[in-house]
């Protein structure tokens, strides 16, 4: 593996090789995203590339999440046939990634970043072709896979909300694919850009129960309210059960159980990463939740 310090007008010329470069897969992991129109203009080319498979995350900003992501750009990358958008709040590393080449950097793919700040990052590849993505996918040892896998959790732990995919039919009695077209196989961008802070969706009142009944006592046994410790969004109070289907879904590829969720299943408070599946509530909330809800 070859490992090279770059800086300055280097550090660009390398990024926009990458992107020229990917023919199989492009990792665009960036908290804030602004695509400078060169870099722009040289992913444009590969919007007719449907075997390159795109994935691109960023962060922040919770509150308006278009400050992260300009719209304008979003609508580009939703133009590509193979390609997932990810969201993750708490990211702050950049890495950009193609078939053999990987590099982590202080660069935001963000165009006032790459025009008036001081960057700088390293810059890694594989010693020969043999040595690009089929073996990322099995696991690798040297810096370039080990990158690459912390980066592909990442992604898988971040919250999708958008997915393209493209449909091939069989032909030559199977050994080859033509391409059909691609399919949205997620879309939750419009609910996504609009929907309240993660303050606000903390704070939804609970429903109030009626003083006098209005159906029979049996229907009456709801579950008590919880929130989703992921995406803070209100569901059952079930300590062994404090996912939503959606973040479920998520998590359910690497099954942590210890790892870092967003909210507290019994307050929908931010828990700024202090509850988890083994964890769901926040400590100061457990004696009081447990003598609520006697679980």
């Amino acid at each position: 593996m070859a490992t090279q310090f770059i800086t300055g007008n280097q550090l660009n010329h390398e990024l926009e090789q990458l992107f020229e470069n990917a023919e199989r897969r492009l990792v665009l992991i960036s908290p804030y995203i602004r695509l400078h129109e060169r870099y722009a203009s040289v992913l444009k080319a590969k919007l007719g590339n449907d075997k390159l498979e795109i994935s691109v995350v960023f962060g922040k900003n919770e509150e308006d999440p278009s400050r992260s992501m300009h719209k304008v750009d979003l609508a580009f990358f939703m133009q590509f046939p193979n390609i997932e958008i990810r969201y993750e709040p708490r990211l702050h590393a950049k890495y950009y990634a193609s078939d053999d080449v990987g590099i982590i950097t202080s660069m935001n793919l963000y165009r006032y970043s790459q025009d008036h700040n001081i960057e700088a990052g390293v810059r890694m590849e594989a010693t020969s072709p043999e040595a690009g993505l089929a073996n990322k996918l099995i696991g690798r040892s040297d810096m370039e896979g080990v990158a690459y896998d912390y980066f592909d959790r990442v992604i898988k732990q971040a919250e999708p909300i958008y997915k393209k995919e493209p449909e091939y039919e069989k032909v030559m009695f199977g050994l080859s694919r033509k391409y059909l077209g691609s399919k949205v196989t997620m879309d939750i961008v419009d609910t996504f850009f609009t929907r309240k802070p993660k303050e606000e969706r903390a704070t939804v009142a609970k429903p109030v129960v009626a003083a006098a009944p209005v159906v029979p006592p049996p229907m009456q046994a709801a579950r008590p309210a919880g929130y989703c410790i992921r995406l803070g969004t209100p569901i059952p109070f079930d300590v062994q059960r404090p996912l939503c289907d959606a973040a479920y879904a998520s998590w359910s590829r690497y099954k942590d159980e210890n790892y870092s969720e967003k909210f507290c299943h019994y307050s929908g408070e931010v828990s700024n990463g202090q509850t988890s599946v083994s964890k769901p509530i926040l400590r100061k909330h457990w004696t009081e939740a447990k003598a609520k809800y006697k679980f």
